[in-house]
């Protein structure tokens, strides 16, 4: 239980051995990494599950002050979350569908022009002796392509049946992620009062409470995604519209607004999201024009190339409160380590590695190498006031030891840095007072 209150004093800081510090850091490290390479499947589980229930725990925490007890609070926020989704679907579903059917109502005219265009294309083929069938005598072009993919076929079939053991999988996943997100919650409590018991004690206020600060971050994480996808669905409308306006891409102008929604949406999914966005237009520009194909094509890799060295650091540097270049970092390690899920958990496990490393550069010290033994060090004398610092003690060399309240002086006598009341530990050199 934390409180608000400001006059709380400064909790004393863990001070760890030099022992610890070389031999039992490093073996840490070294295991941790081995348990993670043995059980990657599962637990690339349970930090998604982890990441899940930090993003729906302050929901949770809401409905509980209806006096709901917090397994219900949990099944409430779930049913809830069921809903909206099934609403968002009602209420997107109907411009798209209506766009749908202006498309399909345009499908005789699109296949007629891609067929005119294609006949074009393989008459100067033809002219400049290139030996390339898109059009055959007496076939359309759409059915000598038609044709020729055919020959494809057991290809096509083979990378079905990987799909579809993929997606098998995947549901298994998916399934197993909920479960485990659920107890999650359900335990949240206890979970969290585990954590505050392993890490350094803060000094009871919210602001310096270890599980508050890393939920905090989760919630900026979902935050600047939905800041991102707005963002990069309303540049894909926007720029379609404008290439619609001017005669480069017509559809543009037409299917703006659902071509808009499916970008952003795609944009919730790394990597294959911004490809999977750029599909529709790309499928309706072929159908029309080859050349627009070019176009569209070179728009969506100018507009990815915003989205990922412009648009996304930015708005996560600001809601993560991290470096855009450590968001970058992050993005291309959480990619290259795990693939697509990696990227998708690489923005929130960096939000939570930050709060961690903030934290304890806060209340823990390192005991300092080389440092005098903490023991004589104590039972030396402390130098007089107005003696010059000594060097290291983080103040211009010269200066004279500030002196105390009540005229005392206290000072670290490792490295002379001045203590403050109640200090059992040198703030600078975690040398005992």
């Amino acid at each position: 239980m934390t409180d608000d209150r400001s006059d709380h004093q400064p909790p004393t800081p863990v001070v760890v051995p030099r022992w610890v510090q070389l031999v039992a850091l490093p073996l840490g490290v070294v295991a941790l990494w081995i348990a993670a390479r043995a059980a990657g499947p599962v637990l690339l589980v349970f930090v998604v599950a982890s990441v899940v229930a930090l993003i729906l725990n302050p929901l949770v925490t809401l409905v509980q002050r209806l006096h709901l007890p917090r397994g219900l609070s949990v099944g409430v926020v779930y049913l809830s979350l069921l809903g909206i989704i099934v609403a968002l679907g009602f209420a997107v579903s109907g411009p798209i569908a209506n766009q749908a059917v202006a498309i399909q109502k345009d499908v005789p005219d699109l296949v007629d022009s891609a067929n005119r265009s294609l006949a074009q294309l393989q008459t100067w083929l033809d002219d400049k002796g290139i030996s390339i069938q898109v059009k055959r005598q007496g076939e359309t072009a759409i059915e000598t392509l038609s044709d020729q993919l055919k020959g494809a076929t057991g290809d096509i079939a083979s990378t079905a049946t990987t799909l579809v053991t993929t997606a098998v999988t995947a549901g298994f996943a998916l399934v197993l992620i909920l479960v485990v997100s659920i107890y999650m919650l359900l335990y949240g409590e206890s979970i969290g009062a585990l954590v505050r018991r392993v890490m350094p004690p803060g000094d009871g206020t919210r602001e310096d409470d270890y599980p508050a600060r890393v939920q905090a971050a989760v919630s900026g994480y979902v935050r600047g995604q939905v800041l991102f996808s707005l963002a990069m669905g309303a540049g894909c409308g926007i720029g379609l519209y404008l290439l619609g306006l001017v005669g480069v891409f017509p559809a543009g102008k037409t299917y703006a607004l659902a071509f808009a929604i499916f970008f952003g949406l795609m944009e919730l999914i790394p990597y294959i999201g911004p490809f999977l966005g750029a599909l529709p237009p790309l499928l309706v520009a072929a159908f029309t024009d080859p050349l627009d194909v070019v176009w569209i094509g070179i728009f969506f890799v100018a507009l990815q190339q915003i989205e990922g060295h412009i648009v996304a650091p930015q708005i996560f540097s600001h809601t993560l409160r991290i470096n855009p270049l450590l968001v970058i970092f992050a993005l291309l390690m959480g990619g290259e380590v795990a693939g697509i899920p990696g990227a998708l958990l690489a923005l929130p496990i960096a939000a939570i590695l930050r709060e961690t490393f903030v934290y304890l550069r806060r209340h823990l010290v390192l005991e300092q190498w080389g440092a005098a033994n903490p023991v004589i060090a104590v039972l030396s004398p402390p130098p007089p006031p107005g003696s010059p610092l000594p060097p290291g003690s983080g103040l211009p060399p010269g200066e004279p030891l500030p002196p105390l309240a009540g005229g005392a002086t206290a000072h670290c006598p490792a490295c002379g840095t001045a203590a403050q009341d109640g200090d059992a530990y040198c703030r600078r050199c975690g040398t005992a007072l």
